[in-house]
């Protein structure tokens, strides 16, 4: 057979014969596009709560209150966030404010599964008998070990709590575990210590702690949650100014939190 025909055969074969897998074209995938970097963000939410408890000592007087807020954020880079917000809650206490008014600011850092916030909170009673406002420094941390377990630490510090002239430290361990369907357990274990009080003021270091379960759907959440301190009943009324609003309480909550991603 000359080189000529056999060209010709070798030619008609491959336009007649079936393609094989590894005859076809490769099809690289697209690359995911990176994920796009927003600057400006904000945050919007509220609670309706049966009681509004404050590290262990009820705000309303053992009864329903309810809370919104608004924050604006904006984010330096991907690890470093800026945030300042506003946040009012309904209350019911002996100096008979208002409502409690908290404004508050900081940054936020993430690196990797460890995320710390630092920052600054005013809390303003309008129109209150006599003046317990006062401002708190406080730092958080958190830290992920995976999709399931998350651990924290919280340090609150005020040098005049509720005007007394009693510096104030709140120091706090929590945790939290995933579960399926959108559930959650988590807890509290926290020790508030304070100084020496003007004369005629009264404090008294006390433990508080707090276990609960949680279900979130989309932005909602209803929590029930269980709360405690070692304070007396002699001991909360001093201190809170009623002796009921210390001890054990359980306390369901239904949160809403929207954040501008949400929207998009």
């Amino acid at each position: 057979m000359s080189f000529k025909y056999s060209t010709i055969i070798a030619a008609a074969f491959a336009v007649s014969a079936p393609a094989f897998a590894a005859d076809l074209p490769i099809r690289v995938a697209a690359p995911a596009p990176a994920p796009v970097f927003t600057m400006f963000e904000f945050a919007v939410g509220g609670k309706l709560m049966t009681d509004y408890n404050f590290r262990g000592i009820s705000q309303s007087d053992r009864g329903p209150a309810v809370t919104a807020y608004a924050e604006g954020r904006i984010n330096f880079n991907e690890t470093f966030q800026g945030y300042v917000g506003v946040q009012g809650w309904s209350v019911k206490l002996p100096s008979d404010p208002t409502a409690e008014v908290d404004i508050y600011g900081g940054v936020r850092a993430t690196f990797g599964a460890l995320a710390l916030d630092v920052g600054v909170m005013r809390y303003w009673y309008p129109r209150e008998i006599f003046n317990t406002d006062f401002t708190e420094f406080y730092g958080k941390a958190a830290y992920t070990f995976n999709e399931t377990f998350t651990v924290g630490a919280n340090l609150f510090y005020t040098n005049n709590w509720l005007q007394s002239g009693a510096s104030g430290t709140y120091a706090a361990a929590t945790a939290k575990v995933a579960l399926p369907y959108d559930f959650a357990v988590s807890g509290e274990v926290g020790r508030y210590m304070f100084g020496t009080p003007n004369f005629g003021a009264f404090v008294r270091d006390y433990t508080y702690w707090n276990a609960g379960v949680s279900y979130t759907y989309k932005v909602a959440t209803l929590d029930l949650r269980y709360h405690d301190t070692t304070l007396s009943k002699t001991e909360c009324f001093f201190m809170a100014g009623a002796t009921k609003w210390c001890g054990q309480a359980f306390i369901a909550t239904l949160s809403f939190d929207i954040t501008s991603k949400d929207l998009k």
